[in-house]
């Protein structure tokens, strides 16, 4: 039983809290998206966007539509929007409401329009209608009717800040213009003032942009009338021209048909006879090349006959050079015979010198012994002072002797070298004359080649002399020297060792003059058989020049006009190489003497020598000229006058002293020489002028010197510069 009651107990309490679950349930209230749940009754409002218990009786429950609503205003015809300019539009705009998703605007909301008709957008237009056309007309007022159009951005702005964003708890998100136009004429009222006078400006403007669009009508119809007019009579214009061409283009034809026809009736006339004229010179040819090749045999073999005898010639030349070579051999080595006896002898001389004057000594010593030792010693001193001064003497003298030997025999061997050397090109250039007389460029640079050779050879033998010149006037400076110490010395030594020098030089020189008139004998002879070799040649040449002028000229009675051309252009061209020979030969005259000027004139100078030709002689003699020039422009100007005497003044002894001159000057200024230094010689002159303590003649020479500078170009450089 006990049992029974508490398990009916158990299901009792089970259904009361199922019962309890249930209800609690059902009094829970849930909301949709876009919608908000007000409370009212006990516990005060509550709202909520989620859900929320209701209990019946003691609490009520409204829903709130809080989604976005449109609110569409619209003004039209007699309605419409009056503009700035008091023309009326006609204008639809769309606003946009919603509330905001917090407690205090729905409650705001609820308590100002009520759950209901805050959900409701015909209860919403009426609400805010008035508010809205209120705000359109206000704002509209200022602007013109077309600046709707241009700033509707601004328009719409200007009517969200009039109309404002708080209105009751609704929030105005945003306007947009929906429509605008222009209300009709028809729906104006032409008693209202306003629109009076909007109906005078639609009028005014739509009648002057009606007759501006009349005017471009009527201007585009001319245009296209005139466009046609043109372009028919360019279509006529063309087919004149068309017609005109077409009857120019048949007479050219014609033209060029009958033209064409002569050409090639003159064409085949000219073939016929260029065919005639090749036919004719043809044989010309022929002939000509026979002629040629006849006189080519002939000239052949009387080139074979001058080959023959130049060979005969040159091979007589050559056994006569061997000859004479062989000569100079034997002459060169008698002269190297004698000229190493004559050193014997001279070695031999010094060692009997020296051992006679040792001997003299040692018998002056003995003897002066017996008088004082003091005594003694001074005559050794003496006697030893002599040896030194005699073998200075003699050394000096065998120097000379040896240089100018040497000098000489350089010198005879040269010459002997250029007169085979003469004599050989002598030979060739004969050779080359006969075998190849039209080579007139290659004779003539022969001949420049030749003159130049023997230039340089003129040259060495100036060098040679000049050399020898300076070896004997340094062999006699020596032996002054020499001879000077030696007199200082002792009287007598000097006396007894220029006797034996003059014998010893006596010597030398005889036996000098005996190899120089053997070497001139030798010569002599060598000249004449070089003269007798040049005779026969010049006989043989002439022979057989004779010879061949005779054969030539029987010849030229055989040629007929082309192989006298042939001759007369060889005679030309040898005229023409004669002239430039002779041209050659002029040139290098006047190289010659300009040469003779300058060696004259720069004996003492010494010169480095740049350039060739006569650039080197012009420039000499154009810097003699400057130098005349400065010299006569020194002497005729009165500035460079007053320059001159007053720093190249001389003193009481008779001398220029420059430099104490530019001090006394420069001293007159208070100025140092860093002052002097550091200024350009502009600056330095203008500062001397500045000086209060001036004279008027030493102003006159500052402003004379400041003229000069200027007038050479010196003013702006420093003075250190001026070296």
């Amino acid at each position: 039983m006990f049992q029974s009651l508490t398990l009916a107990s158990t299901l009792m309490l089970a259904l009361i809290a199922f019962g309890v679950f249930v209800v609690i349930i059902k009094m829970y209230r849930k909301a949709i998206q876009g919608e908000a749940m007000v409370r009212t009754g006990m516990g005060d409002t509550k709202v909520s966007f989620s859900g929320i218990f209701v209990v019946p009786i003691i609490h009520k429950l409204e829903v709130m539509d809080i989604t976005l609503k449109t609110i569409v205003i619209a003004r039209t015809g007699a309605e419409g929007l009056i503009c700035k300019d008091n023309l009326r539009a006609d204008i639809k705009v769309n606003f946009f409401l919603r509330v905001n998703k917090t407690q205090e605007d729905v409650v705001q909301v609820a308590q100002s329009i009520g759950c209901k008709r805050a959900s409701d957008p015909g209860a919403l237009e009426g609400l805010f209608d008035a508010k809205f056309s209120e705000a359109l007309k206000t704002v509209g007022k200022h602007f013109d009717f077309v600046e709707l159009y241009q700033s509707r951005d601004d328009f719409k702005r200007q009517i969200l800040q009039t109309i404002g964003t708080d209105l009751n708890g609704y929030v105005l998100d945003d306007c947009a213009i929906d429509y605008l136009e222009q209300t009709p004429l028809t729906q104006l009222n032409e008693n209202n003032i306003l629109d009076a006078e909007g109906i005078k400006k639609i009028i005014d403007l739509t009648a002057r942009q009606k007759v501006q669009a009349n005017l471009i009508e009527r201007e585009r119809e001319k245009t296209i009338k005139k466009q046609n007019v043109e372009a028919q009579e360019t279509i006529l214009e063309l087919e004149k021209q068309l017609a005109e061409n077409e009857e120019k283009q048949r007479r050219e034809i014609a033209t060029i048909k009958s033209r064409e026809a002569a050409e090639i009736e003159k064409v085949r006339q000219e073939q016929r006879m260029i065919s005639e004229r090749a036919r004719i010179a043809t044989d010309e040819e022929v002939q000509i090349s026979e002629q040629n090749r006849d006189r080519q045999v002939l000239v052949a073999e009387r080139s074979k006959q001058r080959t023959d005898a130049v060979e005969t010639v040159r091979v007589e030349q050559a056994k006569l050079l061997e000859e004479n070579e062989k000569e100079r051999i034997v002459a060169l080595a008698q002269i190297e015979k004698e000229k190493a006896i004559e050193e014997e002898r001279k070695n031999i001389q010094g060692i009997i010198r020296e051992r006679i004057t040792v001997e003299k000594a040692v018998v002056e010593e003995e003897e002066k012994i017996k008088d004082t030792k003091a005594f003694a010693e001074a005559e050794r001193l003496k006697s030893v002072a002599i040896t030194t001064a005699t073998m200075v003497a003699e050394e000096a003298l065998v120097k000379e002797i040896k240089g100018a030997e040497a000098a000489r025999q350089a010198s005879e061997f040269r010459a002997q070298q250029l007169l085979i050397d003469a004599e050989a090109e002598k030979t060739s250039s004969v050779n080359r004359a006969q075998a190849i007389k039209v080579m007139a460029e290659a004779e003539a640079t022969q001949a420049a080649a030749k003159g130049l050779s023997e230039a340089q050879v003129m040259e060495a033998k100036a060098a040679a002399r000049q050399k020898e010149g300076e070896a004997e006037a340094n062999v006699t400076e020596r032996q002054a020297v020499a001879t000077a110490k030696a007199t200082r010395v002792n009287a007598e030594a000097q006396a007894e060792a220029d006797e034996k020098l003059g014998l010893v030089a006596a010597k030398i020189t005889q036996e000098k003059g005996l190899a120089d008139a053997s070497i001139i004998a030798n010569m002599a002879a060598a000249e004449e058989k070089r003269g007798l070799a040049e005779a026969r040649v010049s006989g043989e040449k002439f022979t057989v020049e004779a010879k061949g002028i005779e054969e030539k000229a029987d010849a030229m009675k055989k040629l007929d006009g082309v192989g006298k051309e042939h001759e007369e252009f060889k005679l030309r061209l040898e005229k023409d190489k004669a002239i430039e020979l002779a041209q050659i030969d002029i040139q290098k005259d006047i190289a010659a003497s300009q040469a003779a000027v300058l060696s004259e004139a720069l004996k003492a100078a010494k010169i480095d020598i740049v350039g060739g030709e006569t650039m080197f002689f012009d420039q000499i003699v154009g810097s003699i000229t400057k130098g005349k020039q400065v010299d006569r422009l020194v002497t005729n100007s009165e500035v460079l006058g007053t320059v001159k005497d007053a720093f190249f003044q001389k003193d009481s002894n008779g001398h220029i002293d420059f430099k104490s001159n530019l001090q006394r000057f420069i001293n007159q200024f208070n100025m140092n020489s860093e002052d002097v230094r550091n200024l350009s010689v502009s600056a330095l002159l203008l500062k001397m002028m500045q000086q209060k303590t001036l004279d008027e003649a030493t102003a006159n020479t500052l402003r004379e010197l400041t003229s000069t500078a200027s007038a050479l170009g010196l003013g702006d450089k420093p003075v250190y510069t001026l070296n």
